[in-house]
């Protein structure tokens, strides 16, 4: 099991979802973050005042997943968040030693299996095919 962390680009949250539900990641935490890396600070004007805008709004979406979806979680983090910019974002792939769902007890993979993980799946395919993607 592994606990994946990507820090991506708030415009790109919505195609970074979908992507992740079509190779069945089903289940992820989100937060808004502010972070700096390699994008160059931004010079604001506020209230007549130049303003130097250190720190850039950023999406932190963490997943836990089995060792089959580690690979094609990544890939459609890359394939979803890429823009080809300076700022795209970073993941980071960490060992996860145990994993309990609280409310039956399970653990390791059996706990990361959502209980709606077949209808979350259909609905991807449905919306997939719809838009005219194969998943």
């Amino acid at each position: 099991m592994k606990l994946i962390v990507a820090v991506i680009r708030p415009e790109k949250l919505g195609d970074v979802k979908r992507a992740l539900f079509q190779v069945g990641v089903t289940g992820m935490t989100l937060s808004r973050v502010s972070g700096h890396g390699g994008e160059r600070d931004v010079v604001q004007q506020y209230r007549g005042e130049s303003v130097v805008l250190e720190f850039h709004e950023k999406v932190r979406i963490e997943m836990a997943c089995s060792e089959p979806f580690v690979e094609p979680t990544v890939r459609a983090i890359c394939e979803a968040a890429r823009t080809g910019e300076v700022g795209d974002g970073k993941i980071f792939v960490l060992p996860l030693d145990r994993t309990v769902r609280i409310r039956t007890g399970e653990a390791d993979d059996s706990a990361l299996t959502a209980v709606n993980a077949d209808a979350i799946m259909q609905a991807s395919r449905e919306e997939a095919a719809a838009s005219g993607d194969t998943p």
